[in-house]
């Protein structure tokens, strides 16, 4: 670690400690299956949460006595069939809806599609045009490509910045991302709402980065809709179903283009016309994947008496820290931060940058100097992941990271870093 004294790591591991002392949610590590051993930092929680504890126990039960004894039975004695709705309405208020307006089921990028096209026609005749996040999650770019070409729309890729200026009587949807995935850079979800309802058209929000680690406020900002997955920061498991958001004053609007009969006013009549459910029910498309489903039911119990506003204030506080541990510990141009300082800019990852000094350093035949350094990281025990060709990611998960892996963590990117320059 070059310049740094002992002073200056006893300074910090003690602050770390002082810090989690205080940490009001500490206690809900408790909750996670976790190496408390203390050799792996898990700072990948942005892509796959930890495995709260209880779920096991549940899953079991789930397969052994509601499949394996009640079978066909469950569907209405264990309450499968009102899954997808009761569990949207358990993520609701994490992200600032009220109930009867998100239903869970399907991937994020089913979501997108069923979302994006169902904007373009809530928007009406005249209007064939769709604004894209030019920095999103590819899957989002390709489904609105996709989307574009179905409804005769133009797709204009830009940068969430560059939406307002663009706006006009053509546009019909707007999709972009709360958080962006490489930058962990937080967008003006508020601002950007309000521009896009003045100018007529829909607003689509991706949750991915953000539901589960701040406040999003889709009912008090007036989002029209909104998806996002569920295995990140809801720890709902790998590959766990995601949801569709639809504001209930358009739900008696939304026309989805996947009619599947689990979404028909009367799926078991089997009739061969279609006609909508109402309320949320119009998201749902076929049969709903229980067992996943289920498991991320049980593991939202997670949250039960969490307040997402103490959640966000130990995110600001975690990467806060993490940031200036890595000002201390890390020699001058050997990383830099893309993740903006601002607080309203920031999400719950900090995105650096590698210097392209470092390539000689980590020449790993042909793999981007960020997956190097990752994966020196994680033989290390810390565990983040990266974004070729030089950008490492650090997800901060407040339910259950703690201040002294923060300070851990930064100290072994420093170490690893110095050994390879050594």
């Amino acid at each position: 670690m070059s310049d740094v004294t002992a002073s200056d790591v006893t300074a910090l591991a003690g602050k770390a400690l002082e810090l989690d002392a205080a940490d009001e949610l500490g206690k809900l590590r408790e909750r996670f299956v976790l190496d408390d051993a203390g050799d792996t930092v898990y700072l990948d929680g942005n892509s796959l949460g930890a495995l709260p504890a209880h779920v096991p126990g549940r899953v079991e039960d789930v397969v052994r006595r509601q499949w394996g004894e009640l079978r066909i039975r469950s569907w209405t004695e264990s309450g499968w069939w009102t899954a997808p709705e009761r569990i949207g309405d358990r993520i609701a208020p994490l992200v600032g809806a009220a109930e009867g307006q998100i239903v869970v089921g399907d991937s994020t990028s089913v979501n997108v599609f069923k979302a994006l096209v169902g904007a373009v026609r809530l928007a009406g005749e005249g209007r064939d045009e769709i604004l894209v996040d030019a920095t999103t999650f590819p899957t989002d770019g390709y489904i609105a490509e996709s989307a574009a070409r179905m409804t005769g729309c133009t797709l204009r890729p830009l940068t969430p910045a560059e939406v307002p200026g663009a706006l006009g009587d053509r546009t019909a949807a707007v999709l972009l991302n709360h958080v962006d995935y490489r930058t962990g850079r937080l967008h003006d979800l508020p601002a950007l709402t309000a521009a896009v309802r003045r100018a007529g058209a829909v607003s689509v929000w991706d949750l991915c980065h953000s539901a589960g680690a701040l406040p999003v406020g889709l009912d008090e900002h007036g989002v029209d809709l909104a998806v996002g997955c569920t295995y990140k920061y809801l720890n709902g498991g790998p590959g766990s179903p995601a949801y569709l958001y639809v504001r209930s004053d358009l739900q008696s609007r939304f026309d989805s283009p996947l009619p599947g009969w689990n979404s028909h006013a009367e799926p078991f009549g089997m009739r061969p016309s279609y006609e909508a459910g109402d309320g949320a029910v119009r998201g749902r498309v076929g049969t709903p994947d229980i067992l996943s489903m289920l498991a991320l039911e049980a593991a939202l119990d997670v949250w039960d008496g969490v307040p997402v506003d103490a959640v966000r204030a130990k995110s600001l506080a975690l990467t806060d820290f993490f940031l200036e541990c890595v000002e201390a510990y890390v020699p001058a141009g050997r990383v830099e931060s893309v993740t903006p300082a601002a607080h309203a800019e920031r999400g719950s990852q900090v995105a650096l940058r590698c210097s392209p000094e470092l390539s000689t350093s980590f020449e790993q035949g042909g793999t981007p100097i960020a997956g190097a350094v990752m994966e020196r990281l994680i033989a290390a025990g810390v565990v983040g992941d990266y974004r070729a060709p030089d950008v490492l990611r650090f997800g901060f998960t407040p339910l259950y990271l703690g201040f002294a892996e923060v300070e851990r963590a930064a100290r072994v990117l420093a170490d690893q870093l110095a050994a390879a320059a050594a």
